[in-house]
């Protein structure tokens, strides 16, 4: 069984070339991300089909926001398709109607806390309070946990501030922003090696680019894969595979 703990971004063009690079990455990956990019070009079906039809485990990257009301309706309706992970903002209202709207569902409900590409003279930009990022990731983790959430989205930077959190226990930590040592870590500013997010409490970790743009994507994925730690948990929970 390939270890989970590896995500894919499929962040491609469209549902082909998505078909195409997960045929290359084969039995290597069991874990993808389909994100915004995709869900216009396709991204639902193509969830549906690599859930359904190659058995793949299927991380919903909407980042949903709205009145509660909107979410938990947009959340039912994603929970029909037996699929996974799906990501929501932290505000814990959104929190609390995601969840209603999962309605007991394994669709696990993941909060973001501050996205991985932001730093603090972008949260100054945004008019977000004062504070530290790490401090200000914390503090959204731990009210989103108490709103219910299953886990949350957080950089490798704040894995372990999260997971030491009482509230923690037992919930997910899932870390984009994640770059082999060496490669090019683009528009993300709170980046951190595929092992460093692991031992520091992530659960799964998001890889797009380093593996999508490779000469051989397998070869990049498996070498990502190498790095990680033997011992694997989630939630707190040791997993074995």
């Amino acid at each position: 069984m390939s270890d989970d703990r590896l995500i894919v971004a499929l962040d491609v063009p469209n549902v082909l070339d998505g078909l195409h690079l997960v045929e290359q990455l084969g039995d290597a990956v069991s874990f993808y991300k389909i994100g915004l990019s995709m869900l216009t070009a396709g991204g639902l079906a193509l969830a549906n089909e690599l859930k359904q039809d190659h058995g793949k485990r299927i991380f919903l990257d909407m980042k949903l926001f709205d009145i509660g009301n909107t979410v938990e309706a947009a959340v039912r309706g994603i929970a029909q398709f037996d699929l996974d992970f799906l990501t929501v903002h932290g505000d814990p209202h959104v929190v609390r109607a995601a969840k209603e709207g999962a309605g007991g569902k394994d669709l696990k409900i993941l909060a973001v806390t501050v996205l991985t590409s932001l730093d603090r003279s972008d949260l100054d930009d945004g008019l977000i309070q004062p504070g530290d990022v790490p401090e200000i990731v914390v503090e959204r983790a731990a009210r989103a946990f108490a709103a219910g959430a299953d886990g949350v989205i957080a950089s490798p930077h704040e894995a372990a501030l999260i997971r030491a959190l009482p509230e923690a226990d037992g919930r997910l930590i899932v870390t984009p922003g994640v770059r082999p040592a060496g490669a090019d870590i683009g528009d993300q500013k709170r980046v951190a090696t595929p092992a460093s997010a692991i031992t520091d409490g992530a659960d799964h970790i998001v890889v797009g680019r380093p593996i999508s743009n490779a000469a051989d994507p397998r070869g990049a994925a498996t070498a990502i894969l190498a790095e990680l730690p033997m011992s694997q948990t989630e939630g707190g929970v040791p997993l074995s595979n």
